[in-house]
């Protein structure tokens, strides 16, 4: 036996990217904690960390490709499966059309970053307008609004929360997410540092969550109510003449033109619907006006509603009136050492085409999941009939869960790149497992996009995967080459020579590392732009806990990518947007029952549910509901309730709390494992419930055609009765 082993490396389980501690003995982890040596967590680390040993070790992990048959699943080889998918796909594209095969990416692919640089060299093939992901049940109105006023999907605002003194939250637990589209780990310890030195955070949310129990003030607040909300404060310090853009004003354009837009968004117009009164919208709207240094952040309740793209743009509008967009401790733009802003990503596109049976737009060349079911069972030109998914679940995760099980079952072929045999994948025909976050190196593409801080940092691979594994990026090389091979057997004489130009070919003769030493060496820190800190991978490797590249810095407007490099304050497809939320302050407030999720430290994904440390102790699946909610339905706390929407019905342990608003109950998400041929025994054994199979694919923001889970309609009933 080897003496253990000390090894640095970041969790990749959740935007936070706490760096870790491992102690590793003859391959096997024998412990994880935080790294107290890491810059940027500072030693921070939530239970999900330990997860990293459980996925590698837990024995329900598939560790090479199966293929389902009338008798179970079989194994069978990498060239095999490459062979076959490529066959049954390319199959189905010559019959049908290219946009008869669709492809789903679930949220861990971008927590992955072999995925990311490698995976469009196998999906780019299909050349299907029926892309689609994890992006439009969560942040497609934070970047489609981003693309809009600043012109890049990717540019979000990031609140400077080191630096701020008034921390206006809405829709947002980053006490439990560390973090959302703002990767900020030991969010605690920032708090508390923001405390101690006299800041405030408010937090507005229909349930009293673990932030909001912390904060210096927190307001219930209605279900998708938040646009009029947002856009009253913004009348506010327009009717007090508390416009303060300083040097922003230099570079915005459009405001006259909103503030006339927005003259019927008074306070007592929004007290009507939001549940927040007249004068509580003024004070809130003032004390951000007149903090030193404000920011407001709100998440996925703004998002995943029917204003999400409103409730982002009215959130900006806020930062910016108030001068605190681009400022310290204001709403700040990252500069990570790997920049996919310059020139490695696409600034976005919008509704250039639209779904076939529903005719929601695309945006970035995907649309809206809520369509992907229909889109497989409607007949007709452009069906969807294979389908290709890569480190999802969206039978949890979207919405009306239970209609795209049906249409799953009817797919000609489905292929899953995936390790579980999960509520999805159990309708594959074919998976093929990568390995897992410790058996390769990982770097951080995206969330350092997103950090409070400008960091960087490298993980080696901790622990060798087994023999005759693949990486996620190995696969989609494999999956490449096979389908090439097909369309050349097809079509020799014309498709010989445009494969040698395909750009993915330039990808698959470099390894992911290759890329990132690529993108530090030509980033803002890089080793060819004669940067002090002369970043390459190398140079990267000699610093295990990572870098810190110093606070968020000003850098507008240079960072802007609008075409007359100004902030687009008057986007007229949000102005035009403005008449459906007029018809909401017209409706008055409703007394229906409001469906909202929630989100617990310990679970992010559906498959963190099979691991025994982070689902034992106490159950996490009851519908959450106020007291008086209760009384009148006859239900007592403990009792079991009928709950129903118009998709579908299931049944849940009501807890009653006066952390709910009444009017608002509410069901955590990622539940839902009691299906059959699911191969996940830990998480069968805590199946709880499936939030979306109440979730409904009709209910979405028309705007952006993202997903609205927050304030679905339902009814709850006792079983008693």
């Amino acid at each position: 036996m080897t003496e253990a082993t000390t090894h640095y490396g970041a969790c990749n389980l959740c935007e936070a990217i706490c760096g870790l501690e491992f102690k590793v003995q003859d391959g096997k982890i024998l412990s994880v904690r935080g790294d107290d040596a890491d810059p940027f967590s500072r030693g921070h680390v939530c239970p999900k960390a330990v997860a990293l040993k459980d996925l590698h070790e837990d024995p329900d992990r598939l560790r090479h490709p199966v293929r389902r048959t009338a008798s179970g699943w079989e194994r069978i080889g990498w060239d095999e499966a490459y062979a076959e998918v490529a066959r049954r796909l390319h199959a189905i594209r010559e019959q049908h059309g290219s946009n008869s095969v669709a492809s789903y990416l679930g949220n861990p692919s971008v927590h992955n970053y072999g995925n990311l640089t490698h995976g469009q060299n196998f999906l780019g093939l299909l050349k299907t307008r029926n892309r689609f992901s994890a992006t439009s049940v969560d942040q497609l109105p934070h970047q489609l609004v981003a693309y809009w006023m600043f012109g890049h999907q990717l540019l979000l605002p990031i609140p400077d929360i080191d630096r701020t003194q008034h921390f206006l939250v809405l829709g947002a637990n980053p006490m439990a997410s560390n973090g959302s589209l703002m990767t900020v780990p030991d969010f605690r310890g920032r708090l508390k540092e923001l405390k101690a030195r006299g800041g405030r955070m408010i937090v507005i949310d229909p349930r009293r969550t673990e932030t909001a129990a912390v904060a210096d003030a927190h307001h219930f607040i209605r279900p998708g109510t938040d646009v009029a909300l947002l856009l009253a404060m913004l009348h506010v310090l327009f009717a007090d003449d508390r416009v303060r853009l300083g040097r922003l004003g230099d570079f915005t354009r459009g405001l006259e033109t909103v503030r006339q837009a927005i003259v019927d968004f008074t306070p007592e117009a929004a007290a009507r619907i939001t549940g927040i009164d007249a004068d509580t919208i003024r004070k809130l709207a003032r004390d951000f006006s007149d903090a030193p240094r404000a920011v407001a952040y709100g998440r996925v309740g703004l998002s995943t509603q029917a204003y999400g793209s409103l409730c982002q743009w009215a959130l900006n509008l806020l930062n910016i009136v108030s001068g605190n967009v681009d400022r310290e401790g204001g709403a700040m733009f990252t500069l990570p050492a790997v920049d996919l802003l310059s020139g490695q990503t696409n600034p976005g596109h919008f509704d250039v085409w639209k779904s076939r049976v529903r005719g929601l737009p695309e945006f970035g060349g995907e649309l809206p999941v809520a369509a992907l079911a229909e889109e497989i069972l409607t007949p007709g030109d452009g069906q969807v009939r294979g389908l290709v998914t890569v480190a999802g679940n969206p039978v949890l995760s979207t919405p009306n869960g239970r209609q795209l099980e049906q249409a799953l079952s009817q797919l000609d072929f489905m292929v899953s790149i995936d390790f579980y045999v999960n509520e999805t994948t159990r309708h594959a025909h074919m998976i093929l497992p990568p390995t897992c976050g410790v058996e390769h190196d990982h770097y951080d593409l995206i969330f350092h996009h997103l950090a409070v801080r400008n960091t960087t940092r490298y993980t080696p691979a901790l622990v060798s995967p087994d023999a005759d594994t693949r990486h996620d990026w190995q696969i989609h090389n494999g999956l490449a080459r096979a389908y090439r091979a097909q369309m050349e057997s097809h079509r020799p004489e014309s498709i010989g020579m445009k494969l040698k130009k395909l750009p993915g070919l330039a990808r698959q003769s470099l390894r992911p590392d290759q890329l990132i030493d690529l993108g530090l060496r030509l980033g803002p820190y890089g080793r060819w732009k004669r940067r002090p800190e002369r970043l390459s991978l190398r140079r990267l490797k000699q610093h295990p806990h990572g870098l810190d590249l110093g606070a968020l810095q000003p850098s507008l407007p240079a960072r802007l990518f609008t075409a007359d490099n100004k902030i687009r304050c008057d986007v007229p497809e949000l102005l035009a947007d403005l008449d459906r939320a007029r018809a909401l302050l017209d409706e008055g407030r409703s007394d229906s029952l409001r469906l909202i999720g929630r989100r617990h430290l310990r679970s992010n994904n559906s498959w963190m549910h099979n691991a025994e440390r982070l689902v034992k102790g106490k159950g996490r699946c009851q519908l959450l509901m106020h007291p008086n909610d209760a009384a009148t339905r006859g239900l007592a706390d403990g009792a079991r309730a009928r709950i129903a929407s118009r998709v579908g019905e299931l049944e849940a342990e009501v807890l009653l709390t006066e952390d709910m608003m009444p009017g608002v109950v509410s069901l955590p998400h990622g539940w839902g494992h009691s299906r059959p041929g699911v191969n996940l025994r830990v998480a069968q054994a805590h199946p709880g419930v499936s939030l979306n199979d109440l979730t409904d694919d009709q209910f979405l923001d028309p705007l952006s055609g993202n997903a609205s889970f927050s304030g679905v309609e339902v009814s709850v009933e006792s079983l008693a009765g």
